[in-house]
């Protein structure tokens, strides 16, 4: 099918995958609308030149996604090191599915342990810090998961995506609402 005069074999067995395949994309959601009663989950992943994450619920032993996303990295983003790459995936991702998130507790997967220490540490780079303050607002839990238990969004994550006009930067701006908060809470 890819060289000129070539015989295209449509065996049996591709036959049956075909129907399969099919049977499973249009009987099955593969996207669900949120229960509002059980606690959301994100999966991230970063990689070299992209980050990606799903947003989700665990039901049961099953994981329904409910929104997927990923973002192709700028020049200055590609050099960041991996644990500052790994911790923007996570900023990205809760501003992106931020009105799912607000109110709900959020369980995080995500293939780098270190950013489970990171929270706690008060030396860590202006970047990390100013992403750290932003994350306060949501109840977030960090668990580590084997980026090949982590198959969507590390596939998300390395999507090469030539034609991305995104040029926009991680929100790492407080906004007003979040300004007033901490001008409150720092008055006796």
């Amino acid at each position: 099918m890819l060289e000129k005069d070539t015989p295209f074999k449509f065996s049996d067995e591709c036959q049956k995958a075909f129907k399969i395949l099919k049977k499973k994309l249009t009987c099955a959601p593969v996207i669900v609308i949120p229960k509002w009663n059980l606690s959301f989950e994100i999966m991230c992943d970063a990689s070299d030149f992209a980050v990606g994450a799903v947003l989700g619920q665990q039901d049961g032993k099953n994981f329904h996604p409910i929104y997927f996303a990923c973002k192709t990295l700028n020049p200055g983003q590609q050099k960041y090191t991996v644990t500052e790459k790994e911790l923007m995936v996570i900023v990205f991702a809760f501003d992106k599915f931020r009105s799912y998130l607000i109110l709900s507790k959020t369980i995080v997967h995500i293939d780098h342990s270190a950013l489970k220490h990171l929270f706690k540490k008060q030396d860590a780079k202006l970047r990390l810090i100013r992403w750290i303050l932003l994350l306060q607002e949501f109840d977030i839990e960090i668990k580590d998961r084997k980026g090949i238990e982590n198959v969507a969004a590390d596939h998300l994550s390395r999507i090469e995506n030539d034609e991305s006009s995104d040029d926009s930067q991680v929100d790492d701006k407080f906004s007003e609402e979040t300004l007033m908060e901490i001008n409150t809470n720092d008055e006796p």
